[in-house]
C-alpha cells in the first residue's frame, strides 16, 4: 500500500481547546500520527513517500479562496497584534450566528476568526497553516496516485479534515482532506465520486461541501447529532439539495453502539455506494469508533477493525483513504493497521 506521509504534521501542537467553560489540554497531538506510523512500519505495510506541491487551484475550489488566504496569514495577524500572542493558542470569543451578517468581513483580526470557525477547540498554532497544507498535499497526492494506477493510497496526515467547510474550520480540522482527495479524483478522470466518512463525529465539512452537487455521494456512519458532535448537522433526512437531492447519505446512530451493530449500518453505506456504481472510493478513516477513545461513545474492538478493512477491500475500488479521529493514543497505531493491513488482505485484485 501506498502511504502518503505528512512530515510537517508535528508544527501544528495545540496547547489547549475550550471544553464545556474550561481550558484543557488539546486531544489531538502529533502522537497520533506517529503511532500510527510506527505501527506500519513494525508491521512491514506499505511503501512511505512525501506529498507533490501545493496545489493551490484545487485548494481554492474545494475551499473560499478568502478563508484559504486567511488561514495562510492567520498566525502573522494573531502575533502582531501583541507579540505576547506569540505564546498562546489563537482561539475565536465571537461568532456571527442567526440574524448576525457575515457578508461583510470585518477589518479586525478577532472578528474574522471567529467568521472563518465554528467552535473554540480548535487552536491555530504557529504552525497550523503549514501543517494543514502539507496534508492536504498528501490527500491530494494520494488521490492523483490512484489515478494514475495505483489500486489505494493512504494519507497518514494530520490535523484531521472532514469538519472543515468552504469558509470555516473547527473539530481540530482546517482543510478537508477527503474532498480534496474527492475532487482532484473528479479532475482527474472519474466521473463519480463516493465518500465513506467511518469517523465516530459526522463529517459536516465534506457535507456541506458537496451538499448541492450529483457527481459526489457523501455517506457518513457517525453519532447522533443530538447528542454529540457537531450537534447541528448529520440529521438522517438529510438528502441533499438541488441537483445533489439523493446524493446525501446520513446513518445515525445512538451512543452505545456495539461493533455488530456498526457494522450492520456500514453495509447500509456500501449498498448505497455500489447503487452509486462510484469509479472511485475516498474514505475518512476516522477510529475514534474505538471503545477506548475518550471523546466518543461508540464500542468497536481491535477485531472490529479488521472486519471494517476487510469489508472495504472487497470493494475492489480504487480507494484513497484519509486519516481522521481517533483519540486513544496508545491504541490508535494498532486500530488503524488492523484496518488497512485486513484491507490488503482480503481486497480483490489489489497490489500485494
Amino acid at each position: 500500500m501506498l502511504i502518503v506521509y505528512n512530515s510537517v504534521h508535528p508544527r501544528h501542537h495545540g496547547r489547549v481547546e475550550m471544553f464545556r467553560g474550561a481550558l484543557v489540554e488539546s486531544v489531538e497531538v502529533p502522537a497520533r500520527v506517529e503511532r500510527v506510523r510506527q505501527e506500519l512500519v513494525r508491521r512491514g505495510m506499505g511503501r512511505f513517500e512525501l506529498p507533490g506541491e501545493m496545489d493551490l487551484a484545487l485548494l481554492n475550489k474545494v475551499h473560499a479562496p478568502s478563508f484559504v488566504a486567511f488561514l495562510r496569514g492567520a498566525w502573522a495577524e494573531w502575533v502582531a497584534l501583541d507579540p505576547a500572542n506569540a505564546g498562546k493558542d489563537a482561539l475565536p470569543s465571537y461568532w456571527p450566528i442567526r440574524a448576525f451578517r457575515s457578508d461583510v468581513v470585518p477589518d479586525t483580526f478577532v472578528a474574522r476568526l471567529g467568521q472563518y470557525t465554528f467552535d473554540a477547540g480548535t487552536p491555530l498554532t504557529a504552525g497550523s497553516w503549514e501543517a494543514a497544507c502539507e496534508g492536504a498535499n498528501c490527500a491530494i497526492t494520494a488521490a492523483r496516485r490512484v489515478l494514475a494506477g495505483e489500486p489505494v493510497a493512504f494519507a497518514l496526515t494530520r490535523p484531521p479534515g472532514h469538519h472543515a467547510g468552504w469558509d470555516y474550520f473547527g473539530g481540530y480540522c482546517f482543510l478537508n482532506n477527503a474532498a480534496l482527495a474527492a475532487q482532484a479524483l473528479r479532475d482527474g478522470g472519474a466521473q463519480r465520486v463516493a465518500i465513506l466518512d467511518v469517523d465516530y463525529h459526522h463529517g459536516n465539512g465534506t457535507q456541506t461541501i458537496f451538499y448541492d452537487r450529483p457527481d459526489v455521494l457523501f455517506v457518513s456512519i457517525h453519532a447522533d447529532p443530538r447528542t454529540d458532535y457537531p450537534y447541528y448537522i448529520g440529521y438522517a433526512e438529510e438528502t441533499g439539495a438541488g441537483l445533489g437531492e439523493g446524493f446525501n447519505v446520513n446513518l445515525p446512530l445512538p451512543r452505545g453502539t456495539d461493533g455488530a451493530a456498526w457494522c450492520r449500518a456500514l453495509e447500509m453505506a456500501l449498498q448505497r455506494i455500489q447503487a452509486f456504481k462510484a469509479d472511485a472510493l475516498v474514505v475518512s478513516l476516522g477510529v475514534d469508533t474505538y471503545e477506548g477513545d475518550p471523546i466518543s461513545g461508540f464500542r468497536l474492538t481491535r477485531d472490529d477493525f479488521l472486519r471494517v478493512g476487510s469489508r472495504l477491500g472487497r470493494l475492489a475500488m480504487p480507494t484513497v483513504l484519509v486519516f481522521e479521529g481517533g483519540y486513544a493514543v496508545d491504541d490508535i497505531g494498532i486500530n488503524t493497521a488492523n484496518v488497512l493491513q485486513a484491507y490488503l488482505s482480503d481486497g480483490v485484485g489489489l497490489a500485494r
